[in-house]
C-alpha cells in the first residue's frame, strides 16, 4: 500500500486535533475548513474511495453517517443544518485515498454545490 496521510493519521505518526474516537472510525479537524465547523470522519479500515467499498462494508458506511450526526448534534449545528459530502476520486475532489466524510456546518450552504 502506498503512504496515505490518514493512515499515518491513525497510527499517530502525523498529529491531528482527533475531536472523536470509536472502535471503527475517527473524526478530527479538517486543516482547510470550508465552514466554520469541518470535520473530517474516516473509518479505522483503509478503503481508498467509496468505489472500493463492499455490501461487507454496508454496516461500516452507516456507522460513518451516524457518527457524523452525534458531532452534529455536539457542535450544536444539528437543528441549524449541515452537510456530510464524500468526493470520490480525483474528478470530484477527492484527495486523500481513504474513504472519508465531510461534516460541514455553522453557515448557511448553497445548491447545486460547486
Amino acid at each position: 500500500m502506498t503512504a496515505c496521510l490518514f493512515c499515518d493519521i491513525l497510527s499517530k505518526k502525523v498529529p491531528a486535533n482527533i475531536i472523536y474516537s470509536d472502535d471503527l472510525a475517527i473524526a478530527f479537524d479538517d486543516i482547510n475548513p470550508q465552514a466554520p465547523q469541518h470535520k473530517i470522519i474516516i473509518p479505522r479500515k483503509h478503503i481508498p474511495t467509496l468505489n472500493d467499498a463492499t455490501a461487507e462494508d454496508s454496516a461500516l458506511l452507516g456507522h460513518l453517517l451516524l457518527t457524523a450526526a452525534t458531532l452534529a448534534k455536539q457542535l450544536n449545528i444539528a437543528d441549524t443544518g449541515y452537510r456530510v459530502v464524500n468526493n470520490c476520486n480525483a474528478g470530484a475532489g477527492q484527495t486523500v485515498f481513504h474513504l472519508h466524510v465531510h461534516l460541514l456546518g455553522g453557515r448557511q450552504f448553497i445548491w447545486p454545490p460547486g
